[in-house]
């Protein structure tokens, strides 16, 4: 996601495009949106109409508790949307919703003023409009399941921010002994426990754009820090001399985010929202080699997204056996099917090179993950019941 500064996903290239519209038929069941808005007090979608110019939502003003925005993107551009609270908090997100489609995002919104935002181009702080959230609503952790569920994934959280500090501090520490063959191999480890848990990390401000952002996704004069500034020094230019800085910035924005994921309270949307957003950054994104493009160390990244979507998916199974026994059998089902088409391209105690895998497997790797983010998709749904 991005914030003020674009992120790595911040616009599809020709190869990414023609991926994400080969998904439409796979990711679009369960995300077509009907018309009409939702009033206050009263149920159902809230149309958001994006263009290159404008963010018509639909509603001002909802009723506290879930609602579900159907975001249509009639303009050129790749485009988001995003609903914030104050501070820039992220409360629900959709990304890479590509010219044409329709895609829908459910958010539990507790009485406040809030803001929404479309992102054409996936770049800048989005247009903006205010929405006015009203009334008493039931938390969804009033659930004992959903309650029991987020406990677990803030368990997961938890054991996976502990690692990454202790994988980024090494790593850091390599580059600032000028250690380039020690940082190359740390680098897609460190990123790994990253990449399980980017959801969580991208609710807070500009944290994950100063952690994560590439070189592409920078707007004129804006400074570039974190891994991918380090990641082309290692691999292009072979010289990390002046990396110091920067490394330091980044374990320090590491533990900051770490810090705040470990102390924020997550909701079950979090959980399922987060789940389908990670399958969604590798196939209309990632799977084009666009994030780690000096390193081609994306499988890593591949691996980590599938891993960290399943533990969130895990973590809602009670709910889920309870009020959808035959998802829970299909989502098993396609979880197997993504972990083994990931599998045949493992090298060793890691990966093969994003640019060693032809066009043909690139595409059966996001053929594997598309069929497993259509039932996903339809996980919010049943949790915001």
């Amino acid at each position: 996601m991005r914030i003020s500064t674009p992120r790595a996903r911040y616009a599809l290239g020709p190869a990414a495009g023609v991926l994400a519209l080969l998904c439409l038929a796979a990711c679009g069941s369960g995300e077509q949106a009907t018309t009409g808005a939702a009033a206050p007090g009263k149920p159902g979608k809230i149309t958001v109409a994006a263009s290159d110019t404008e963010c018509k939502v639909a509603a001002t003003e909802v009723a506290a508790g879930t609602s579900t925005f159907a975001i249509t993107n009639g303009g050129s551009k790749v485009t988001e949307f995003y609903v914030y609270a104050p501070g820039d908090r992220v409360m629900a997100e959709v990304e890479n919703i590509v010219p044409g489609l329709t895609r829908e995002v459910v958010a539990e919104l507790p009485a406040g003023a809030y803001e929404t935002a479309c992102k054409p181009g996936m770049v800048g702080k989005g247009i903006r409009n205010p929405l006015k959230v009203t009334g008493e609503h039931k938390p969804l952790t009033k659930d004992a399941k959903l309650a029991g569920a987020t406990a677990e994934y803030k368990r997961y959280v938890k054991s996976q921010s502990d690692t990454l500090l202790v994988k980024t501090q090494e790593f850091v520490d390599a580059v600032k002994g000028g250690d380039i063959a020690k940082a190359k191999e740390l680098y897609p480890v460190s990123r790994t426990y990253w990449e399980r848990i980017e959801p969580v990390a991208e609710i807070f401000g500009d944290l994950d754009p100063a952690i994560d952002a590439r070189e592409a996704d920078l707007a004129q004069g804006e400074e570039w820090t974190g891994f991918h500034r380090i990641e082309k020094d290692l691999w292009i230019n072979k010289d990390v001399a002046k990396d110091g800085p920067i490394a330091d910035k980044l374990i320090a924005d590491v533990k900051t985010i770490v810090a705040k994921a470990n102390a924020t309270e997550l909701t079950p949307l979090n959980l399922a929202n987060g789940a389908k957003e990670l399958l969604d950054e590798v196939a209309t994104g990632k799977i084009t080699g666009e994030e780690d493009i000096w390193s081609h160390t994306d499988l890593w990244d591949f691996d980590a997204n599938v891993e960290g979507s399943k533990a969130a998916v895990q973590a809602l199974r009670p709910v889920l056996e309870e009020r959808a026994p035959d998802l829970v059998k299909t989502l098993d089902e396609k979880f197997a099917a993504a972990e083994a088409a990931l599998a045949v391209h493992q090298k060793g105690d890691g990966w093969k090179a994003h640019n060693e895998l032809s066009k043909e497997e690139l595409k059966k790797l996001s053929d594997a993950i598309n069929a497993l983010g259509e039932p996903i998709s339809k996980i919010a749904p049943i949790v915001a019941k």
